[in-house]
């Protein structure tokens, strides 16, 4: 086998195995939209079932709508979010999660939930160093 082929084959199949250290990979992207605020925000309130756009918005305070739709669309391409169109008027769309957003949505929920537990330390910790760059 030649050595292009075998480079080749090797960043395909480390592409295949999800490394994300490397510059390229498309876990990378995954990653991004789960773990971004309004991501993470989001699998949080569809957990709890179908939410309208608005409610979503209502929900989530200081997201635009820009940054909500952006980002339902990020994570209905990757396979979390199903978007269902109503042809009313005004228009009706409702999201809800699918069974791999369910799988998903649990371990960011909890993450977030570490994060609410270990909030005292944390905020006492970022007191520490404040006070340690006067």
């Amino acid at each position: 086998m030649s050595d292009t082929l075998e480079s080749a084959l090797s960043l395909t199949e480390q592409m295949r195995s999800g490394n994300l250290f490397a510059e390229k990979c498309p876990s990378r992207d995954v990653l991004k939209h789960v773990t971004s605020r309004w991501g993470v925000l989001i699998l949080v309130a569809l957990q709890e079932g179908t939410h309208r756009f608005s409610d979503l918005r209502r929900k989530m305070g200081g997201v635009s709508e820009k940054m909500l739709a952006q980002t339902l669309q990020w994570l209905e391409a990757d396979g979390f979010v199903n978007r269902k169109s109503y042809p009313v008027v005004p228009p009706h769309v409702e999201y809800s999660l699918t069974p791999l957003g369910h799988e998903v949505a649990e371990k960011v929920a909890a993450l977030a939930d570490w994060i609410e537990g270990r909030l005292p330390q944390i905020m006492a910790s970022r007191e520490r160093d404040a006070r340690s760059d006067c």
